[in-house]
Order: C-alpha cells, then structure tokens, then sequence
C-alpha cells in the first residue's frame, strides 16, 4: 500500500507540471535493476566496443552489493576472480589499443591490477572505508582505459537540425548557485543536439544569475526561464526562440530517437542509454503540447528510492537526460524556489562544442 501511495503521488506531481517545461506523461513503467551511480551511467554510456574491457568494468562494479552488505568471503571471492579474469584478458585488451596508446594503456592496465590487489587487502582487514576509496580509483582507472577506445564520432544527426550546436564528446561544468557548488558531467556521445545547446548557451552565460523556477520534492529541480515575457534562448540571428528536438539514444538502437517518445515507437520496457536513475541526472525541459520546443530549460532529477525508483520512473522515453552531477549532492538536496544559479563555467570539454554542422 505505500508504495501505491506513492506511485500515485509521484502521478500527482507529474499532472501537476503546468509549467514551461518537461510535463512527462504517465504510462506504464519500464522494468528492469537500473544502475544509480553517475560515475558507472557514464562509463556505461561510453560508446566502445571491447567486451573483455567492459566485462571487466561490471565485474568490479558488481561488488557494490556484497561492499554495503560486508560479505567479506563473497568480495573476496569475486575480486580474485577479477583479477584471474584480468591476467588472461590483458593481452585482448592491449590489442585493441590503437599503436599511439599502447603505452598508457599498459600503465593504465598496471594500476588496475595493483588497485585490485589494494581491494583485496582491505577486504582481507575488514575496511569498508578503505575499500569504497581504493574501488572508486581502481573503477575511475578504468574508465581512463574506456576513454583510450571511445569512438569520438557522434551519431548521424538529421539534417533539419544542421542550425544548432552540437557537442561532440563529454564537457565537464561547474554550476555555483546561491547554496554552493556543483560539478557536472555533461555527454554529447549520446545526446549531442541537447548537450551542446547547455553547453552553449553556459558559454553565452545564459544561466547566470537565473533563478530556480520549480522545486517539487523527490521529483526535480529547474532552471533556464530567461528574465522578461521569453520562456526560452532568442537566436539574435534569426530573432526566434531556439528549439532543440526531443532526443533520446537506446543501448543497441543504431539511430538516435528524434521528437518521438518509446510509447511512440514501441519501446514501452526500453532503458535509455542516459537514464533517469539517480540524484542529479540533468534532463532538458520541454512543454506539454510539443515535443521538440525545448529552448533552454533544463531539471535535475531529484532521485527518490521510493517515489521514482531507478529503472521504475515515469521520465525515460520522455524526456531527454544529457548528463549527470557528480559532485556536490548536498548542496542539490539544500536548492529551492528561493535559490538562483550564480553562474555555469566550462571547466572541460569547452573545445568539442560544434556551433553547427
């Protein structure tokens, strides 16, 4: 019963969503365990092709449960196994390099199996503590060895949309409102058009000193309503408001899906390759008579176990995500009404932005 309460009080927020932006519909929900940490969405969303890499990577996240539950034989077990897997799979993964990164990549696979021997002592000494540190390193290294493999081309994009920017790759910003700091990490692999419409117009200082319009608890967090009768970007060169079309990449999937919804085109189980699952996801806005009109409004999704469980919300397929927080958590759990963004820099990643095709 409390869970239908609050399925149907997340119901009630969501019909409630008069505003400018992103009034997901209700429909069925999507199944399945969604993965809640940002830093392993991302890796995930990395597109490279290198199974023994990528098994390797879900191996050692997979660890999570028997971490928080302290199976000391269970993570043991499986991080010797890890590690067994490892040794015999290096040479497959150094041969996937290309020749100008074998070097690093060698060094990269060296840390890896010293920070999975660090794993094992701090499993072997009971230090939770200790592990959580030495596994996020060893993961983040990783992810360095993923990054060797990424393939920097961004899916084709329809050529209705040549006008607008596009991000080709990943940017890193810092956003500063009136409660502290923010870090995000934005992903133009997988949603390129919205990626680099945020990143553009946080270049353009767009969002500085913009106040946060809507703050409906466990639900989401906005921004991006501009001063004056305006509700989105006005493109000084064409004096419109810029629109930037729903856009949504499924794992598998070789086109992105444009202006379409997944009820729309069958996909009522489908998990994105950016999903809604945890605190902080960035997602763009947009109203609820079209679904390519979203201007500059962006939410972040203000993950609740309960009320939006990851893999079980109602904003997949629906909304556009573009990149995740991963740092400064609470600060984005202190934000209301009453709070502004100070200012959004592009601390990374700033050079990927393309203007237009």
């Amino acid at each position: 019963m409390a869970h239908q309460r609050l399925a149907a009080l997340l119901v009630a927020l969501i019909t409630s969503l008069g505003l400018l932006v992103a009034e997901p519909a209700n429909a069925g929900l999507p199944q399945g365990n969604a993965v809640k940490d940002p830093a392993a969405i991302l890796r995930d969303a990395l597109p490279f092709e290198q199974p023994d890499l990528r098994d390797l990577q879900h191996r050692l996240e997979g660890t999570s449960d028997d971490l928080r539950a302290k199976r000391w034989s269970a993570l043991s077990r499986s991080l010797t196994k890890s590690q067994a897997f490892l040794s015999t799979r290096r040479d497959s993964i150094l041969a996937s390099m290309a020749s100008d990164d074998q070097t690093i990549a060698e060094g990269l696979l060296d840390a890896v199996d010293a920070g999975i021997t660090a794993m094992r002592t701090e499993v072997d000494q009971q230090n939770k503590t200790g592990l959580i540190q030495v596994r996020r390193e060893t993961l983040t290294t990783v992810g360095d060895l993923e990054a060797l493999l990424t393939d920097e081309t961004i899916p084709a994009i329809p050529t209705e949309f040549d006008a607008l920017p596009r991000l080709k790759g990943r940017a890193t910003v810092s956003i500063s409102t009136s409660q502290g700091e923010l870090t995000a990490v934005v992903d133009g692999y997988n949603a390129p058009l919205t990626a680099g419409a945020f990143i553009d117009l946080s270049l353009k200082g767009f969002y500085d000193g913009l106040p946060f319009i809507r703050a409906e608890d466990f639900y989401i967090l906005q921004t991006g309503d501009p001063k004056g009768p305006e509700i989105g970007y006005i493109d000084p060169k064409t004096k419109q408001e810029r629109h930037v079309p729903l856009e949504i990449r499924v794992p598998g999937e070789a086109e992105t899906i444009y202006n379409e919804t997944f009820e729309d085109v069958g996909l009522y189980k489908a998990t994105p390759t950016l999903p809604f699952a945890t605190l902080g996801t960035l997602g763009w806005a947009h109203s609820d008579q079209s679904l390519g009109d979203g201007s500059s409004q962006f939410f972040m999704f203000l993950y609740e176990a309960e009320l939006t469980p990851a893999g079980l919300n109602l904003v997949d397929g629906r909304n556009a995500a573009f990149g995740y927080v991963v740092d400064g958590f609470d600060v984005l759990e202190e934000l209301g009404v009453d709070d502004r963004v100070v200012s959004i820099k592009v601390i990374d990643g700033a050079d990927r932005l393309q203007p237009h095709a």
